[in-house]
């Protein structure tokens, strides 16, 4: 395994179910993983790939069986059925950013290296990291770090970006390990960092919102008995997916019938999250936090 392989390859494919004339969605291409697996399982079938990345778009091999679509996903299903299809088999999204994305500097999305801040997934979308840190206001700042990257000292870190960039703009990823340095740890550096870019990312790219719309629209175009299977890597994600399944909802209690029954649109495959085992952390850190949900439409 190197970086490019997905984290629980074998054990998403497997909870696709893969049927060999079945309709599949990848709503997460990027390097083409999972995508090449599925279609290894495929005869008849069809499997329509999203990534709004134009570096994904290199990794698309010639398949009849495979159509891609550089989009966000969260319009996928306007776009199976432009392609002819109105339900499918299986969607399965990897939510985890692709290492193309980690390890080019000039992409920004890694606190490892010396980089303009942007971290769009999108080259072509408007807002950018540097438009984050330079230009939101205190209440922007402390909501996405406090909610999207649950930091402990959100008011210390927001209060420093605030004063430093007065001095002159943070516009290098560099630059802003430099300003907030203060803030962080010195015992967990690498985790402090890793949750300050991660809020920075969601709200560049909406990520949150999207995943949202995208679980909503899931009901109503997956076919009964068919298979959900998102992999995640943060704690605000696997909550939106583990509420959403077991609930079909984000918050609250599930909805019931006029019995008392509970009315959801998926049921659980499996009850507690898969995680990776130690010999494919050890061979990949990355996939360290990857947690893997199942569901089956009822």
């Amino acid at each position: 395994m190197d970086y490019h392989t997905p984290a629980l390859l074998n054990e998403s494919i497997e909870g696709l179910s893969i049927k060999p004339g079945g309709i599949y969605v990848d709503l997460t291409f990027g390097s083409g993983g999972h995508s090449k697996e599925i279609i290894k399982k495929l005869k008849t079938g069809k499997l329509i790939a999203f990534d709004q990345d134009a570096d994904a778009e290199k990794n698309v091999i010639d398949d009849k069986r495979l159509i891609f679509v550089r989009s966000n996903f969260k319009f996928f299903n306007n776009f199976i059925k432009y392609h002819g299809f109105s339900m499918v088999d299986g969607i399965i999204a990897d939510l985890g950013i692709s290492s193309f994305h980690i390890d080019k500097p000039e992409r920004g999305f890694s606190y490892r290296f010396d980089g303009i801040l942007d971290m769009r997934m999108n080259g072509d979308s408007l807002l950018t990291a540097k438009t984050v840190i330079n230009s939101y206001d205190k209440e922007k700042l402390s909501y996405i770090f406090s909610t999207y990257g649950e930091v402990e000292n959100t008011g210390k870190l927001v209060y420093v970006i605030m004063k430093n960039r007065l001095a002159g703009e943070i516009a290098t990823t560099g630059k802003l390990r430099e300003a907030i340095s203060e803030c962080i740890p010195r015992y967990n550096e690498n985790k402090y960092l890793s949750k300050v870019f991660q809020a920075i990312r969601i709200e560049v790219n909406d990520e949150i919102e999207t995943l949202k719309k995208t679980l909503i629209i899931t009901k109503e175009v997956i076919k009964k008995d068919g298979r959900l299977v998102i992999i995640t890597y943060n704690s605000l994600e696997d909550r939106i997916v583990k509420n959403y399944i077991r609930k079909g909802k984000f918050e609250g209690d599930a909805d019931k019938d006029l019995y008392g029954n509970i009315n959801v649109p998926f049921e659980q495959v499996n009850k507690k999250p898969i995680i990776p085992g130690e010999k494919e952390v050890k061979i990949n850190n990355r996939v360290r936090s990857a947690k893997l949900r199942i569901a089956k439409k009822n």
